[in-house]
């Protein structure tokens, strides 16, 4: 099911096709656990992968970071693009997934609220 409203999606380029696919399976584990145990809440991908699990070290996701490092951003500006990459990453996953994600605001950044089918 795709997400209600209908919007953009971007692809996430300057990571390989492999990277691209575990980070996917990723951030699908991700929201899988937060909609098992918190279905009726909206989340947002801080909620997932930022606050105290900004640290992306050692996770799929961290080669994103190094991309956007490599490039010669200063860790911040690298940190803010890498999450940047993130977001478009989640909203595939979410567009993709079997399930139905409604799109929200959620501040700073697109939420996401699952409203049904099985996740």
């Amino acid at each position: 099911m795709p997400l209600l409203p209908p919007s953009e999606i971007r692809s996430v380029t300057g990571v390989s096709a492999e990277q691209i696919v575990q980070m996917r399976s990723f951030l699908q584990g991700a929201v899988y656990c937060w909609v098992k145990n918190r279905s009726d809440e909206q989340f947002a991908l801080r909620d997932l992968v930022g606050g105290e699990n900004f640290e992306w070290s050692g996770t799929p996701l961290y080669p994103l970071f190094e991309k956007h490092s490599l490039q010669g951003k200063n860790d911040p500006s690298a940190v803010a693009a890498a999450a940047k990459d993130a977001g478009w990453l989640l909203k595939a996953v979410l567009n993709d997934d079997k399930g139905t994600f409604i799109v929200g605001d959620a501040g700073l950044a697109n939420g996401y609220r699952w409203v049904g089918n099985e996740p």
